[in-house]
């Protein structure tokens, strides 16, 4: 047999040709595709890359920053919390809480960042990303997709102006703490609110925050002391269990839960602080700076509230401040300073009201340069005024962190990031992966609906039975 009659007759050699051909072409498409995968991966969107920041923030830098929003007028209600809630619920409740938190923001800052990359865009606000992820979401959430924004800003905005009458209670009722032990009668905490009120609205005519800038660290230097020579007051004398409620009542727990929520979730803050980074991929992940902050901020409040509670039971009042002896000139001066600190940052807090109202809303009305100016000012004293107004209709400190905890971050922090999750991954995953982003971010949706319901209930039932 010929060598042409042995290639060209033989069917398995035939075969032997054909199956390497289809080998090679199978080899060669394998490799096609995942050049082009490479490719694809190379070119694909990364925000981070995208972002100008003139000063962009270290990760101790942002670290710092979320510890200062979350370390304020919150951590000083912790004991009353857990008078509301016992100590073994309380420390248990806020372990969790602070864990469905800290998840809740994980899981907004990745649909930020899902968002940014398909929309080809750096970064987004916290109303931005709600309303491109219901733009994305099932049919049955994008009919609110143009109202989203308007929602979540008042929700911020609620939430900031009611941080600010936090602020306006707390410093005045510290004042008169002050003050009373000198006067031969006790004058009303409104009066404080009143003295106070001028200098507060020229604190926040100051329309650059680089100048209230050295006032927040001026102020997070006398907080630290502050907390320090609290701690030295609560563990001066052995702590002790007798007396203390290990369980709180059904019916007290949603002011504990309002008060944690409002102490925890520096929800308006987060995004921007992640936008700011120099190293945003660090931000979150199991190591990363939110994790860290977060794992300190609870521990924190822990112990503040439990060995706060512990300490003074049930006669703790709204900040544990107030608890402080009032003849010895140590606790004097941490009440003076924590007044004066809290003050000093008024104008940060009313910041983020100032920005949604005047930039997002009233300036987009307005013509020349000049007549904007003038009604930046005029929001500027209005929303002051706003503030002292609740202030003094409500002076009740305890009450005031329960309202706001449970109305605005129970939505902020709870139920808009599980809604937000589930429209942003709504056509992206399927089977078992699907089941999963509803079931869970359902659960958060129908907390965060529960502790806005039955918690703002409660606080305001409270209120009406305080001053009735």
């Amino acid at each position: 047999m010929s060598k042409e009659d042995n290639g060209h007759n033989n069917p398995g050699f035939i075969g032997d040709e054909v199956k390497q051909s289809k080998t090679v072409d199978k080899s060669n498409l394998s490799l096609e595709l995942i050049e082009k995968g490479k490719t694809n991966k190379l070119n694909e969107y990364n925000p981070y890359q995208h972002r100008e920041v003139s000063h962009p923030t270290t990760n101790w830098e942002t670290l710092f920053h979320l510890l200062k929003g979350s370390l304020g007028t919150g951590i000083l209600a912790m004991p009353n919390a857990f008078r509301n809630s016992g100590y073994i619920t309380g420390a248990i409740g806020t372990t969790l809480i602070g864990l469905i938190c800290t998840y809740c923001i994980h899981l907004l800052v990745k649909a930020e960042y899902e968002l940014c990359k398909r929309r080809k865009i750096p970064s987004m606000s916290y109303p931005d990303v709600a309303h491109s992820a219901l733009l994305e979401g099932p049919p049955a959430f994008k009919w609110c997709s143009p109202y989203i924004k308007h929602i979540v800003n008042t929700f911020l905005l609620i939430y900031q102006l009611g941080t600010c009458c936090v602020y306006v209670v707390f410093v005045a009722s510290n004042i008169k703490s002050i003050a009373d032990p000198l006067m031969d009668e006790p004058i009303d905490v409104r009066m404080y609110m009143l003295i106070i009120l001028l200098p507060l609205i020229l604190i926040n005519w100051v329309r650059n925050l680089k100048y209230l800038a050295p006032f927040s660290t001026f102020a997070n230097a006398i907080t630290m002391v502050s907390f320090g020579i609290i701690c030295y007051y609560i563990f001066r004398d052995p702590v002790t269990f007798e007396e203390k409620e290990a369980f709180g009542t059904v019916q007290e727990f949603p002011l504990f839960f309002g008060t944690v929520l409002f102490a925890l979730e520096a929800i308006g803050v987060i995004l921007p602080l992640e936008n700011e980074m120099k190293t945003p991929k660090k931000f979150g992940g199991s190591f990363g700076v939110l994790n860290k902050a977060m794992i300190l901020i609870v521990f924190l409040y822990v112990g503040m509230g439990f060995f706060g509670y512990l300490k003074y039971g049930d006669i703790v009042e709204g900040s544990i401040t107030l608890n402080l002896p009032e003849t010895e000139i140590l606790a004097q001066c941490v009440k003076g300073m924590l007044a004066f600190a809290i003050y000093i940052t008024h104008g940060l807090a009313c910041y983020v009201a100032i920005d949604i109202t005047f930039n997002d809303y009233v300036s987009k009305k307005l013509g020349p340069q000049r007549k904007k100016v003038f009604w930046e000012y005029f929001v500027r004293t209005g929303l002051v005024l706003v503030t002292f107004l609740l202030a003094v209709a409500i002076p009740n400190l305890e009450l005031f962190i329960s309202l706001f905890g449970a109305l605005c971050l129970s939505a902020l922090g709870l139920a808009f990031p599980g809604i937000i999750q589930i429209c942003t991954y709504w056509y992206q995953v399927t089977g078992i992966r699907k089941a999963w982003l509803i079931i869970s971010n359902i659960f958060l949706i129908i907390v965060g609906i529960l502790g806005l319901v039955i918690g703002t209930y409660t606080s305001l039932a409270e209120i009406v039975k305080t001053f009735s």
